[in-house]
């Protein structure tokens, strides 16, 4: 049976709303939302007094999470993670990979494209590669030894693998063939990504010109800006219209500096990611980030050979709990940047990010301190704090 949500606050797409009534409808969708103004509807309401609703959350960029690695390439373990992110306030996600072998790539295409659908928690909505067409002077925690140039066969070959399914890729500018690439891919209706990289400004508008949507945990492995040479952070900060991931967690970028980048693009530009591997929502101590020891301690995640920052353990409500705790923004723009904005920037905004009538009704029941209180998948609770 169809029924209604009741709350003090409604985080709609183009409106917040206070009070009122949401429809959830018999199949699971989101129906019309009936202003406080309005008539009260017949039927069952559910009222959740002076808590906030707002749209599931998307994450865009996460390796790992409960000891599992979307490189293992183990269906039981991609959808263990599905499972967890609904406490995390996901419903939508990319599971992302790291720089590997081609035949490697191919094998986890292979299996999400066979099994994308049959996940039980929050909805695979594509894969995201993070990688390998990258520059060893940014590797961050990837391996050089499998960076090359782009390939657009290679990019073909793992997309036909995928089902279509391959949604995102991160490269670096400076590769080459990169704008080649670009273009071919954004073309095809997907995402490109700019990252890991030590592309010069004109290298990265090359690219964003070619079609790049979104720049790679901005700020985090790429070339820094100056005041002669701007580099992928001033290409990041300067260019119109292009979405930037950041990481707050407010170990990857200081709470200023992520404040100064959210006020320069807006939040209509800012993708909130976490960049998890697979620590999270598990306890400190050693873990593996694809072939590297990796250990967790006091909030991060560092390589054991070189202490550098590793992915995360960042929950994404976490993150937009922080933007609005770091008094940077208001709830309405935290939560757009860890919804709508995320799926804009991954070219999935046409099935998640958004409360909007016809799409399935993925929701949260939020605290008025940004903590969450429950998820929905579908219209039906799935996690309650």
């Amino acid at each position: 049976m169809s029924y209604y949500i009741h709350a003090a606050k409604f985080f709609l797409k183009n409106t917040t709303e206070n009070d009122g009534w949401l429809e959830v409808t018999d199949e699971g969708k989101f129906g019309d939302f009936i202003p406080s103004y309005g008539q009260k509807p017949e039927g069952e309401i559910k009222d959740y007094g002076n808590q906030w609703i707002a749209p599931g959350l998307v994450d865009t960029h996460i390796h790992g999470s409960l000891g599992h690695d979307v490189m293992d390439n183990d269906w039981e373990g991609i959808n263990e993670m599905s499972e967890g992110l609904l406490k995390t306030g996901v419903t939508s996600w990319l599971p992302t990979t790291l720089t590997g072998p081609f035949d490697q790539l191919n094998a986890v295409c292979k299996t999400i494209g066979e099994h994308a659908g049959e996940e039980t928690g929050a909805k695979i909505q594509g894969i995201y590669f993070e990688g390998p067409f990258f520059t060893e002077e940014h590797k961050g925690a990837q391996n050089p030894k499998y960076f090359r140039d782009p390939s657009i066969e290679e990019y073909d070959e793992w997309q036909k693998s995928a089902k279509g399914l391959l949604q995102k890729m991160a490269l670096a500018p400076e590769r080459d063939g990169a704008v080649e690439f670009t273009k071919h891919m954004s073309q095809d209706g997907k995402a490109v990504a700019l990252g890991h990289s030590s592309a010069t400004f004109e290298q990265a508008k090359a690219c964003i010109e070619a079609g790049a949507t979104v720049f790679c945990h901005t700020f985090n492995g790429m070339s820094g800006l100056t005041h002669r040479e701007p580099g992928m952070v001033g290409a990041a900060m300067f260019l119109n219209i292009v979405d930037d991931e950041l990481i707050c967690d407010g170990h990857h970028v200081r709470p200023e500096v992520a404040a100064s980048l959210i006020r320069e693009k807006t939040p209509e530009h800012i993708a909130l990611i976490t960049d998890c591997m697979s620590a999270g929502l598990m306890p400190e101590g050693d873990y593996m980030l694809g072939e590297f020891p990796v250990i967790v301690k006091d909030g991060t995640a560092r390589l054991k050979n070189g202490g550098n920052l590793a992915g995360s353990i960042l929950k994404l409500n976490d993150a937009i709990k922080n933007v609005v705790d770091w008094n940077n923004n208001t709830p309405e723009e935290a939560i757009m940047m860890g919804s709508y904005v995320p799926a804009k920037s991954s070219k999935i905004d046409d099935k998640c990010g958004s409360i909007l009538p016809g799409r399935d009704a993925d929701f949260l029941v939020l605290n008025k301190d940004m903590s969450l209180a429950e998820t929905y998948l579908n219209g039906v609770s799935r996690y309650q704090a």
